[in-house]
């Protein structure tokens, strides 16, 4: 990948395994599962985790060790010239505060990326960067690119249950036991730095019609490109990936002839929306795509 490495979190869903396929580093985020720490896809699997999770496992996330990583900056400078950090979304996570401060004892060497991203755009922005090291640019340009385009990303999420939204404290219980005698399936939106409520389906049916609808007007009004033909287009999911395979049949349809890939939503999204959720996501394709 020449002078350059590239670092990022199992925030963005990318495995230990196709992390040296494409020649970069994954911290595992930790996890505290009733008192013990576990570490996705390392001792960690998306199978055991949904186990312990619908086991009613009191589970809470936690951001890798400050030694952790320094140590993995200092032995790939050892190798490189800089280094191009992608953590998940300030907004989500303090992760990439502490790497920020992290990085001012590295006199530039190592660049922080705050692009606002998480899971499946998050893993977009690494291979964005992946591709801009193999063309030359520099960790500092690399940065300013991501930084820059940050915005131009969009996720929508489908919830089955509102359960695990009223234990982390984002919904009330009494709204969760309306929302609950009423079915509703809520879809969620990430723009940026935060969850936010987007919309109240009655179906799962109608949320994927929300969410394909939300997909279309981002296109034609934020990115200016209604066929996609400029956008990279995703579907995501918790545990069920046949109902997600389902869903991007059903897209194709909406966008014939794009590529659209398929992913699990990293764990640190799982733990606060359940099992059977369902996601649509996109982010703006880099100049010369």
């Amino acid at each position: 990948m020449g002078k350059i490495a590239v670092v990022t979190d199992s925030n963005s869903g990318i495995t230990q395994k196709q992390a040296k396929e494409y020649g970069i580093n994954v911290l595992p985020m930790p996890f505290f599962i009733d008192g013990e720490t576990y570490f996705e896809d390392i001792d960690l699997t998306q199978e055991q985790f949904y186990q312990k999770l619908e086991g009613k496992a009191e589970i809470s996330t936690s951001m890798p060790a400050v030694g952790t990583v320094t140590d993995l900056w200092d032995q790939l400078l050892k190798e490189y010239e800089g280094i191009v950090h992608i953590p998940m979304s300030s907004g989500l996570s303090s992760s990439c505060e502490t790497a920020m401060m992290l990085s001012q004892e590295y006199n530039g060497k190592v660049q922080v990326v705050n692009n606002q991203r998480i899971s499946v755009t998050q893993k977009q922005s690494v291979l964005d960067a992946i591709k801009l090291a193999e063309e030359g640019r520099s960790a500092e340009e690399i940065k300013e690119y991501l930084e820059k385009v940050k915005y131009d990303s969009s996720i929508y999420i489908m919830v089955d249950t509102l359960h695990y939204l009223k234990k982390g404290g984002r919904i009330t219980p009494a709204a969760a036991a309306l929302g609950t005698l009423l079915k509703l399936k809520p879809v969620l939106q990430i723009q940026g730095e935060k969850l936010d409520a987007y919309a109240k389906a009655r179906t799962v049916k109608q949320a994927r019609s929300i969410m394909i609808d939300a997909i279309k007007n981002d296109f034609a009004k934020r990115f200016g490109d209604e066929t996609g033909n400029n956008m990279h287009i995703f579907v995501a999911y918790t545990k069920d990936k046949d109902t997600a395979l389902d869903f991007k049949a059903q897209l194709l349809e909406a966008f014939p002839g794009q590529e659209i890939d398929v992913d699990p939503l990293s764990l640190s999204v799982a733990c606060h929306i359940g099992p059977g959720s369902l996601a649509v996501a996109c982010s703006k394709k880099i100049f010369g795509e």
